[in-house]
C-alpha cells in the first residue's frame, strides 16, 4: 500500500513537472529544454534521489502509460487530412522511409561495432529508431537485450527531437515532407510530436514514416543481423 501511494505522488509529480517544462519550453523554445527530455531527467534524478525502483514507479506510472494508444490513434487525423498530398507523393514517401530505416540501422551497429560491444549489446542497437513495441519484438527474435533496446529507442527518439531542428537549419532543409519523413523514421512517435510543431504535413509524413518504418524494420532487421553474426 505504500508503495503504492509513493507511486501515485510520483505520478502527480510527473504530470505537473511535465506541464512547468512545457511551459519554459514554449517561452524559451530551446532545443534543449524539449518537455519530455528535461522532464525525464528530472524524473531520473527524483527516483535516485529517493532510492524508488522502476518497477516501483510503474506501479503509478501504468496509467500514464495506457494512454499511449490513444495519442498513436489521435495521428490518424492529420493524416486523413492529408492523404491526399501523401498519396501523390508515395513512391518518395516510400524510397525516403526505406534509405531512412537502413540507415538508421547501419550506423548504430557499425558505431557499436567499432567500440567492440558485446554481440549481444551491437544486435540491441539495429531497431533503434523502430517504435518500441515493434522495437521490442525485434531485438527478441535476432538475440538482443529487449531492456537495452528500449534505452537505445529513446535516446535515438530524443536525439533526433532535440537535434534534427538544428540538423535541418545547418542544411537548409525546408521542405515539408522530407522534415516530416526525417523524423518519423528517425525518432518514431516522439520525433512525430516534434513534427507537430511545424505543421501538418510534417506530422502527417512522420506518422506515415513511423509506421511504414516498422513494417520495414521488422523484415530488414532480421537481415542487417544476418551480417553481423
Amino acid at each position: 500500500m505504500q508503495q503504492f501511494l509513493i507511486s501515485i505522488i510520483i505520478i502527480v509529480f510527473t504530470v505537473i513537472m511535465y506541464q512547468m517544462m512545457t511551459r519554459l519550453y514554449l517561452k524559451y523554445t530551446f532545443a534543449f529544454l524539449l518537455p519530455l527530455l528535461t522532464t525525464t531527467i528530472v524524473i531520473i534524478a527524483l527516483l535516485s534521489m529517493l532510492q524508488l525502483s522502476y518497477e516501483t514507479f510503474m506501479i503509478g506510472g501504468e496509467w500514464i502509460n495506457q494512454l499511449l494508444s490513444p495519442a498513436v490513434v489521435a495521428l490518424a487525423y492529420p493524416l486523413y487530412m492529408q492523404r491526399k498530398t501523401l498519396m501523390k507523393q508515395f513512391v518518395p514517401i516510400l524510397g525516403g522511409v526505406l534509405v531512412g530505416v537502413l540507415v538508421g540501422m547501419l550506423s548504430g551497429v557499425v558505431l557499436a561495432d567499432s567500440f567492440g560491444v558485446t554481440k549481444e549489446l551491437l544486435l540491441s542497437v539495429i531497431p533503434k529508431s523502430i517504435t518500441t513495441p515493434v522495437a521490442i519484438q525485434v531485438v527478441s527474435e535476432i538475440g538482443g537485450i529487449p531492456s537495452m533496446t528500449i534505452v537505445f529507442v529513446m535516446i535515438a527518439g530524443l536525439s533526433g527531437a532535440v537535434l534534427g531542428p538544428i540538423v535541418f537549419k545547418w542544411f537548409r532543409i525546408t521542405s515539408p515532407l522530407g522534415r516530416g519523413l526525417a523524423f518519423g523514421s528517425a525518432s518514431h512517435a516522439i520525433g512525430t510530436s516534434k513534427a507537430k510543431e511545424f505543421g501538418e504535413i510534417e506530422v502527417s509524413a512522420s506518422s506515415v514514416s513511423m509506421t511504414l518504418s516498422a513494417i520495414l524494420g521488422s523484415s530488414l532487421g532480421t537481415v542487417v543481423a544476418w551480417f553481423f553474426q
